[in-house]
């Protein structure tokens, strides 16, 4: 009876320790990752696992960010959680992007609290702490190609993995949508913080997006840029053959004067055009 009984002992302590180990490795974990855990280090039932998260939620060693998404918190710490890593477990899919990928690698001009990622979940916005986490569809043009993690990184982050879009898919992901990266001022200032790019890897992605618009912004970007980025004419000459037909608008929400770059079929602003920004 008492060998019995010791080996339970053994048996509970062992595995509290490896809930420990879970719990310290894992600032901010999702219910699936916990369930996994629970299942196969510990042999349980997910009924089980589910008792067990809410044992630790109730002595406050784990604390709940939203539904399915948990935070670990020591005893005696105070954590604040990493957004980063809750953007990037808000679902199974999601990816760092727009303004958030550029902040994520210290290449955005202006600190944001909002936080946006790429899913196919059709989720809504969601505020922790202060800060919102805005899912965006990924764009059904790389959805039918099946590319969707075209140009996605995996990154660490609290010795945690997740994806964010490259600096080259950043950079013309926010000439398609500007609004998503805080208009042209920040995008213009934010890109010109990068030293380099794989411009094939940044004509590849293009040409999946297939938007005659966005290639000739991306080609008007790096022909203002081409003695700092040391842009081969080469790529410039196949973004050229990218262009719209007929003149597009560079921005169709802008209300000032523009100018007709004839080059890139575009109607470019003429505060893009002079980055009138600089003169303030």
């Amino acid at each position: 009876y008492i060998y019995t009984y010791k080996c339970i002992l053994s048996s509970a302590k062992g595995q509290s320790m490896k809930t420990q180990a879970f719990l310290n490795a894992k600032t901010v974990f999702s219910i699936e990752e916990f369930d996994d855990f629970c299942r196969s280090h510990q042999n349980a039932k997910p009924t089980s696992c589910r008792q067990l998260l809410k044992y630790h939620l109730g002595t406050g060693r784990v604390k709940q960010i939203r539904k399915a998404l948990y935070l670990s918190t020591p005893p005696g710490k105070t954590v604040v959680a990493d957004p980063y890593l809750v953007c990037s477990k808000m679902a199974p899919d999601s990816v760092l992007a727009y303004h958030t990928a550029l902040q994520f690698y210290g290449k955005a001009y202006s600190y944001w609290s909002s936080y946006i990622y790429l899913s196919h979940s059709r989720l809504r916005p969601f505020e922790y702490e202060g800060q919102t986490f805005k899912p965006v569809l990924f764009p059904q043009s790389l959805v039918k190609k099946g590319e969707e993690m075209y140009g996605v990184n995996t990154e660490d982050s609290h010795g945690e993995d997740l994806r964010v879009t490259s600096l080259e898919r950043t950079m013309v992901d926010v000439m398609q949508r500007p609004e998503l990266a805080g208009g042209w001022e920040e995008i213009w200032r934010s890109l010109e913080m990068i030293e380099y790019f794989d411009f094939a890897v940044v004509f590849r992605y293009v040409e999946l997006l297939g938007n005659a618009t966005t290639a000739a912004k991306v080609g008007f970007f790096l022909e203002q840029h081409r003695g700092q980025l040391m842009v081969d004419d080469e790529y410039l000459e196949r973004l050229v053959r990218l262009r719209p037909k007929s003149p597009h608008y560079f921005d169709r929400s802008h209300k000032g004067s523009n100018t007709l770059i004839s080059k890139w079929n575009l109607v470019v602003p003429d505060t893009v055009l002079k980055r009138s920004w600089e003169e303030q």
